[in-house]
């Protein structure tokens, strides 16, 4: 984990510059500090809980298991695919079950993953013993606003940004056939005006570049999801975050003629 940003101006302000002797030791623990001090969080690999652990090797198994043509990566957005969205929950399993289980693809999505999750879960065993033929990926929404203190930041959208194409890397990396079909992040919160519906679009805007990768289709369907206003309704997403069965119905119809032609 990095540093608290503020932490090597607090600690440089603490000691007297005014000496010459010690400006040569102030420059240097500037440098360091500063290196530790912005660390990007997004980029490096970390496990979470106990629990959280049991999913992971449960999805190792799976993957142990082979016979996945379409894999689908992410937080709880994607894990919601195996919910029965019944009320009061929000999932698209039907969606799922009518779409996606006859193509041979399996849900890799944890809830609350951040970047930094998704990557240490890729590269601790859940591409292992699979061949997928594409590959659905979102991540990233969790990396913005704040931690539980309600206080200390996550992670600015270029940070976010490059925790994808960290991910981008390591699935080409160790899969170099598989197509990915890389989705924007959806839109969140209600208005168009929202600070963190303007940080995702912000994330959307740095990784659509890595769609220039003969193997990585960025694909956009935010729009799909939104009023002509610009606002997202609770008929389609009740917490502005998670989608209902309509929902994952609008997720599933947008992408099916894209996956459709990877897998061709």
């Amino acid at each position: 984990m990095g540093c608290p940003r503020n932490l090597a101006k607090q600690i440089l302000l603490s000691m007297n510059v005014c000496r010459p002797f010690l400006r040569p030791l102030v420059f240097l623990a500037s440098v360091a500090f500063a290196s530790l001090a912005f660390a990007n969080t997004a980029i490096e690999p970390v496990p979470r809980s106990e629990s959280w652990l049991k999913r992971h090797e449960g999805f190792v198994e799976i993957a142990h298991q082979g016979h996945i043509d379409v894999l689908f990566l992410g937080d709880s957005i994607t894990d919601f695919w195996r919910n029965s969205g019944k009320p009061p929950r929000t999932g698209g399993k039907a969606v799922w079950d009518a779409n996606f289980a006859p193509l041979h693809a399996a849900n890799f999505g944890i809830s609350a993953d951040r970047t930094q999750h998704l990557l240490w879960r890729i590269e601790h065993g859940e591409l292992e013993g699979i061949s997928p033929r594409a590959i659905v990926l979102m991540i990233g929404t969790n990396n913005i606003g704040f931690e539980s203190d309600g206080t200390t930041p996550r992670n600015t959208p270029a940070e976010a940004a490059e925790g994808v194409a960290a991910i981008v890397h390591t699935l080409r990396t160790k899969l170099p056939d598989a197509q990915i079909l890389l989705l924007a992040i959806f839109p969140r919160s209600k208005k168009p005006d929202d600070p963190k519906r303007l940080q995702v679009a912000e994330i959307n805007r740095l990784i659509a570049p890595l769609g220039k990768d003969a193997h990585v289709h960025y694909l956009d369907i935010g729009q799909k999801f939104l009023s002509a206003d610009g606002t997202l309704s609770k008929n389609i997403m009740p917490d502005f975050l998670h989608p209902n069965e309509h929902g994952y119905e609008i997720w599933a119809a947008a992408i099916k003629e894209p996956l459709a032609a990877l897998l061709r």
